[in-house]
């Protein structure tokens, strides 16, 4: 069942639940689209699963769309996406002729009708090119890290950005220079969706001992989709160094790879390593498994989250919020969530991720004290809540576009 205002009001409190119902207020003569890749799995559909019911019960007219498109589409778009993401692709006059086919396609199919379209990432971009001279408002929102882009993948893209209204981005590292106005809206934590919501501890024990772990000796823990970006093998190195001085066990968990071939043959490669290490544990989920991922977290001695790259940090807010210490990159949104050495360290290389896990695990004292310091901060400063706010006040901002104050009253 989902959850209603009044589930949250026992979690957040009245004030703040009244706060968002006056900004809904001044909104509600506007309807929303929001239009993204994909229907499941993933930060964006998994945040406007979240978002849109709660909005929808604060009194807003919301659709959700999702972008449709054929093999060849798909196959275009994972090229895109890789030479946004830094690696060498050519963009080739059939992968522009098959976005822009497709673009035009979902027009059609789709309909167009929300009074603010709000466009979620590189894929249904596109669509800005039937743009109207109605008073309609096109928010582009980016939730993945471009400023490593190749420069031909951004050249496609940045045209297209531009003729938006505004962009919002949910890191700050993550926001370029742009001729249009920019937001930052970061991701949230719903403390009351299956993947955070509170677990009794047979429950825990019962999904770790389904995997073969052993709830009885420290766990480190990362959880990420299996890609390289994502540093597995420097998870293995930093747990291997942890394991010199003090018994442990890694898990590695997260979404198995689709049909990248590089990603399946990383996966192979963790697993071999696991087949010779019975304390290394790598489980490629299903989709839909924030059950599983919400016990392995709060199963967990130590949450570690190593990427190479910069990314949003939605798995760091999540495992804070379960009152875990957590060791990170000091990578874009990562190293705006954890205060160091008050709700978790931030590092630079799997050796220092390493020294710090051992510090954590000779000091459960020291643990305890961290993950409740992420706890609360995660409560402050990222619950779902904020994050409708954030988007309330985006939308409100777009009807006074040239005021630095705008009353409630």
């Amino acid at each position: 069942m989902s959850a209603t205002l009044a589930d949250y009001r026992q979690i957040i409190g009245a004030d703040i639940i009244e706060e968002l119902r006056v900004i809904a207020g001044r909104v509600r003569h506007r309807s929303c689209q929001h239009i993204n890749a994909e229907p499941v799995g993933g930060e964006v559909a998994g945040a406007l699963t979240r978002l849109i019911p709660f909005m929808r019960e604060l009194g807003l007219e919301i659709r959700w769309n999702v972008l449709k498109g054929d093999e060849q589409f798909h196959s275009a778009s994972r090229t895109l996406l890789r030479a946004l993401g830094g690696k060498e692709e050519v963009i080739t006059d059939a992968l522009v002729e098959t976005y822009a086919s497709t673009m035009e396609m979902n027009y059609r199919e789709i309909g167009l009708t929300g009074d603010i379209l709000f466009v979620h990432d590189p894929m249904p971009a596109g669509l800005v090119r039937f743009k109207s001279q109605s008073d309609r408002r096109w928010i582009w929102s980016g939730h993945t890290d471009l400023s490593h882009a190749q420069s031909s993948a951004w050249a496609f893209l940045r045209p297209l950005i531009e003729q938006y209204d505004a962009a919002l981005f949910s890191v700050l590292d993550f926001a370029l220079p742009m001729s249009i106005p920019q937001y930052i809206v970061p991701p949230s934590v719903d403390p009351l969706s299956e993947r955070n919501r509170e677990l009794s501890p047979e429950a825990v024990r019962t999904a770790l001992e389904r995997f073969d772990i052993d709830p009885a000796r420290p766990i480190i823990l990362q959880v990420a989709r299996f890609g390289r970006r994502q540093n597995p093998h420097g998870m293995i190195a930093a747990y291997r160094s942890v394991k010199g001085e003090t018994d442990c066990q890694l898990v590695l968990a997260g979404e198995g790879p689709a049909d990248d071939p590089d990603d399946i043959q990383l996966l192979a490669e963790l697993q071999a390593q696991a087949a010779a290490d019975p304390d290394i544990h790598v489980l490629p989920l299903p989709p839909f498994s924030d059950l599983a991922i919400n016990a392995l977290v709060r199963g967990a001695t130590i949450v570690m989250h190593i990427p190479l790259r910069g990314e949003s940090g939605v798995t760091v807010m999540e495992s804070m919020w379960k009152r875990k210490p957590v060791i990170g990159s000091a990578v874009g949104g990562i190293q705006r969530q954890i205060a160091g050495g008050f709700t978790g360290y931030l590092v630079h290389s799997a050796e220092q991720a390493a020294r710090r896990a051992s510090q954590l695990l000779s000091d459960p004292e020291k643990c305890r004290k961290m993950g409740e310091n992420g706890y609360l901060f995660v409560r402050q400063n990222f619950l779902l809540t904020r994050q409708v706010k954030d988007y309330l006040l985006v939308m409100m901002a777009l009807d006074y576009p040239r005021q630095d104050v705008i009353f409630l009253a």
